[in-house]
């Protein structure tokens, strides 16, 4: 992730108007990858929405998807500059039926990987128009479906698997399983607690966009995150990476005999919003407790039972 912030690419921020066009117009005329990763890199840091605030996964995953366009414009002869009317269209046509490479997957892309590439190579082209190089929108009339498979299919939360990990977990290990399948923690806010965060029962929680917000602990987490030491002297209660962490809990999951179970730590903060929601039956409620903006996006998080209106319904 340093390319995402490196001085080249906050370098391209400081350049006068006409220098930033100057590059950006070199850079697409020649397929200069990097500096077109760089030059979308600095507009997502300068020129966006979210500006200095854009997540680093967000940034990582446009700079993949910049890394994926660009290559493939050059072998299809598409000018960056003046692409035709039907070229973000082809790029579409061809990501859904590119074979997946992923590790014990077969078929196609899957349709969240098609959004994600798109997404990328329309930044890519905000960039440039950002940069006074094109007005060119070639992906504005492209479309991309929807995956007919909610994520909640796809990606259920863990139910009883969580208990059962716990076990084979050390006592670390276990506070982070229970900071995102008990109070709902995205895994990055989790790797990113501190002493200093805990306030009695409540964590001061630091998520996207710099949004701080006080989530409510239960017992079981309290004394979890009571018999820790800080690892660091900010306090810090963990130094795994992402991938550190991830791999420890494959390796938990896979001592609970629940190998095929491990879906990542995402479906333990579905656990969660799932949990707190049969509960509640309050999808606002769910929603500032995961620090969603958007009730919609909470809808996501939750495994509705089957049925789960047969008693409404029964004297109508």
């Amino acid at each position: 992730m340093s390319l995402v912030r490196s001085a080249d690419t906050l370098a391209l921020t400081n350049l006068t108007d006409q220098a930033l066009r100057v590059r950006a117009v070199e850079a697409a005329a020649t397929y200069d990858l990097e500096l077109l990763v760089q030059m979308t890199m600095a507009y997502m840091l300068a020129g966006s929405r979210k500006g200095a605030r854009t997540s680093p996964k967000t940034l990582e995953a446009y700079s993949l998807a910049v890394r994926d366009f660009v290559p493939w414009a050059q072998a299809q002869g598409v000018q960056l500059l003046r692409p035709g009317r039907r070229d973000g269209g082809r790029y579409v046509a061809q990501l859904q039926t590119r074979p997946s490479q992923g590790r014990g997957r077969t078929g196609t892309l899957s349709a969240s990987t098609v959004a994600q590439y798109v997404a990328g190579a329309r930044a890519l082209y905000r960039a440039l128009r950002w940069a006074g190089a094109t007005e060119a929108q070639p992906f504005e009339d492209a479309h991309v479906p929807p995956d007919p498979t909610p994520g909640i299919v796809k990606n259920p939360p863990y139910m009883h698997e969580i208990d059962e990990v716990l076990v084979q977990c050390e006592p670390r290990l276990a506070a982070l399983l229970l900071l995102c399948a008990h109070a709902g923690l995205r895994i990055s806010e989790a790797l990113n607690v501190t002493v200093g965060d805990l306030r009695g029962s409540q964590l001061a929680v630091h998520g996207k966009g710099g949004k701080i917000r006080q989530v409510p602990l239960g017992k079981r987490v309290r004394a979890a995150l009571a018999g820790l030491t800080p690892v660091r002297s900010d306090g810090a209660l963990f130094d795994w990476t992402y991938h550190q962490a991830k791999y420890q809990m494959s390796l938990a999951f896979r001592a609970a005999g629940q190998r095929h179970a491990w879906r990542g730590f995402h479906a333990a903060r579905k656990h969660s919003g799932t949990r707190l929601y049969r509960a509640t039956k309050d999808f606002t409620r769910v929603g500032l407790f995961l620090g969603h903006s958007s009730v919609d996006t909470t809808r996501r998080y939750v495994a509705l039972e089957e049925n789960d209106v047969q008693s409404e319904v029964e004297d109508f």
